[in-house]
């Protein structure tokens, strides 16, 4: 790690510990800016619980946690609100407001923010629009909305306030494949047009070959291999290889051509 380029996530001695049940024991972790990076581990490996101690919404029982260079669980809760507004997260099953439009869920974080009603408007629809929302579509209700356009809607609205770095929980979960690719497509151009920095939870080997640059393998209580796809599937690891090289790993695509690290220069 240089200087110039400190980790936009960096996790230090991480220890996460229910009882005599430990999910995580001396777990480290660093991810530079514009890296997509993939979260993936067994049931109980942990792997929700780590994005929720990124996002400062549970707090690890011992290690440190800091994102943008500062550590969320040893700041107050207004630092806390800040750099919230600095990252968007994506929902596995969109988590809409049911009782608000496509284009009131987008404006809802830039009204909290209290800013004037000409630029949440503008700001909204333009929002909508890179994700393929338009016309009609963005007035109408969550539940008139196909899987995919709420998808869609629920990843306008993680990218309402500019964010530097994105977070997705099962981006392509309930999705037909064709509707995946096409969703994986949209977070690759995302990805590059914004110079966004993604850390992503998912099963769909589809899309971790089609959208990682590296992938972060939780197992024994802490990562044990972080890599680009096609290192880690070289792994000698009982998960690793049943994960990436069984039945369904077989099955799965190759990495699409690698996706450039913005390093802000």
């Amino acid at each position: 790690m240089s200087a110039a380029n400190p980790p936009i996530i960096q996790i230090q001695g991480l220890r996460t510990q229910f009882g005599s049940f430990v999910v995580h024991a001396d777990l480290d972790l660093e991810i530079q800016q514009g890296e997509i990076v993939s979260l993936v581990g067994g049931s109980g490996s942990g792997k929700t619980t780590l994005l929720r101690q990124i996002l400062g919404l549970q707090r690890p029982s011992a290690g440190s946690v800091k994102v943008f260079g500062v550590d969320i669980h040893a700041v107050n809760s207004a630092t806390l609100a800040r750099l919230r507004n600095r990252w968007g997260m994506l929902f596995q099953q969109g988590a809409l407001f049911s009782s608000m439009s496509a284009f009131d869920n987008v404006a809802q974080p830039m009204r909290e923010l209290r800013l004037p009603e000409d630029l949440v408007h503008e700001a909204a629809l333009l929002k909508l629009q890179m994700v393929g929302i338009s016309g009609a579509q963005v007035r109408q209700m969550p539940s008139d909305l196909s899987g995919g356009m709420v998808k869609r809607v629920a990843l306008a609205r993680a990218l309402a306030l500019e964010p530097e770095l994105l977070f997705l929980d099962e981006p392509t979960a309930g999705l037909d494949p064709s509707l995946s690719d096409t969703f994986v497509e949209l977070i690759r151009s995302l990805h590059q047009a914004l110079h966004l920095t993604v850390v992503m939870v998912t099963h769909d080997l589809d899309t971790l070959f089609g959208l990682s640059s590296k992938v972060a393998v939780l197992a024994d209580k802490r990562v044990i291999a972080y890599a680009p796809p096609a290192e880690i599937v070289t792994v000698k690891h009982p998960f690793i290889e049943e994960f990436f090289l069984g039945e369904r790993g077989r099955r799965a695509q190759m990495p699409l051509p690698a996706i450039p690290v913005n390093t802000g220069n």
